[in-house]
Order: C-alpha cells, then structure tokens, then sequence
C-alpha cells in the first residue's frame, strides 16, 4: 500500500517531526543544544526549522564527541526563552512525531511551563512501532533503523534525526500500517496524548546569587555555567559542592 493510499485512512499525514540535541538525559537537570524540526502536510515536507540552544553550562566531553557540537558553535546561540515561542508557532497545534517522542517533549515541555506557557500535544513513536515489529534486530535506535532501511542519516544532529524519522515512520507505515490499524483505537499510528508532569523551576535567588560570586572570587574558580541561568535547586546543588570542595 502507498503512502497517497494511507493518507486515505487514519494514519496521521500532517504532523511535526521533532529531535532534540541535549546535555543529557534528565530533563530536571539537562538542557536542550539543539532542536530541529520538519512540518509535513498531507505527506509532503511544508517547512523546516533549526536553531543552536546555549544552555548556560559548558558541555561535557562525551556530548562534544558523540554530536560534534561544542562550545564555540552555542556561544552566540540563543537561549531556550528566546526562541521557545518561534518554535511553538511552527509547531502550532500539530501532533508531534519522534523517536522516543516523549524525550524530546518532555524538555519542551518544561521548557514552556518555565515561561508559563501552555504546550500539551499528540503524538506518534517511531520507537515504539520497531519495538513491536522489529523484534529481530539487534537495535531499534534511530541509527540502526535507517542503516536497516537504507535511509540517509546524519546521526546526533537535530535536524538529520527530525529528517529520518520521517523516512523512517514512512517505512514502518508501509511494512506494518494495515497490520497495526486492526487494533483500532489501540494502534500505534494513531496520536496518543503526550504525558509528562512538570512543576515550573524557580530561577535562582538573588542571595544565592551573591553566594556563588563570592566563592568564584575567594577561590579564584572559573566556573563552567552562567550562574544566572540556574533555577534554585541547580544553584543550591552548585552551592553545596563548591562549599564540600573549597570550604567557605
């Protein structure tokens, strides 16, 4: 069955396919590097978007290799608050597409709740589809899918991984859409609601501010974040080493 033929029945044909770079894997903890994203119309590619996040913290040695990102290319970026709202837009009311989909929405997710924005969508895991059908391969991360598809991939950046997920889900749709449509409502290429709970972080306190340049200056550090980019808990945690380390 071709595409054009299953955008005749309930399988989604217009959505945003989203993929984010990270400094990890905790959304309480990490921050978003990258975000790149493709809106599809009626299976056809209606726009793209990409932009570098500086999250306020230098990165770790395994991220800089594992995504070829560093530092220099997120000195100058923007910060989630400043392009946040742009993204939404593009994204509009659209259902989201990912592999492993709730990853990335959850760090959206609470980057918007941080702004007192509202961000509750759909959305469709490419994942969990190769989970229930490719249970023969070795792997069902994205890289290994598209070597196993023969689909172009540039692995670890936003933008390439949005890209072959597209393929990908157009792949998985062709093999295994008629199979999958006869559990109704239960099936897998159908929009499920995204559940991720998030309590908006609290920005760092003023006198938690002066506490941390004052120790950066009695010990003479060079510290590898903005200080005044941390929320309470992150400068309460950096509070907390530095006086382990240095002492007061």
């Amino acid at each position: 069955m071709s595409m054009a033929d299953l955008s005749m029945t309930n399988m989604a044909d217009s959505y945003v396919c989203i993929d984010l770079e990270t400094t990890g894997l905790d959304p309480k903890r990490d921050r978003i590097i990258e975000i790149g994203a493709v809106k599809i119309v009626h299976d056809a590619v209606a726009g793209e978007w990409e932009t570098f996040v500086n999250p306020g913290r230098k990165l770790e040695e395994r991220i800089r290799e594992l995504t070829g990102i560093d530092d220099g290319q997120l000195a100058d970026a923007p910060g989630i608050e400043d392009i946040l709202p742009q993204l939404l837009e593009f994204i509009g009311e659209s259902v989201l597409l990912g592999h492993s989909v709730l990853f990335d929405y959850s760090f959206l997710k609470r980057a918007a709740v941080n702004q007192k924005l509202t961000f509750e969508r759909q959305g469709i895991d490419t994942l969990k589809i190769a989970r229930k059908y490719l249970t023969k391969l070795e792997s069902r991360s994205l890289g290994y899918l598209c070597r196993y598809y023969e689909i172009e991939h540039n692995a670890h950046r936003a933008l390439a991984d949005a890209r072959a997920t597209v393929s990908l889900y157009r792949r998985l749709a062709e093999d295994y859409y008629v199979r999958e449509e006869a559990e109704g409502d239960k099936s897998l290429f159908r929009p499920r609601p995204l559940i991720y709970h998030v309590k908006r972080d609290t920005p760092i306190t003023i006198p938690q501010k002066e506490q941390l340049y004052k120790l950066a200056d009695r010990h003479k550090l060079i510290l590898d974040y903005e200080i005044d980019r941390l929320t309470r808990s992150e400068a309460s945690r950096k509070i907390d080493r530095l006086l382990q380390e240095y002492g007061r």
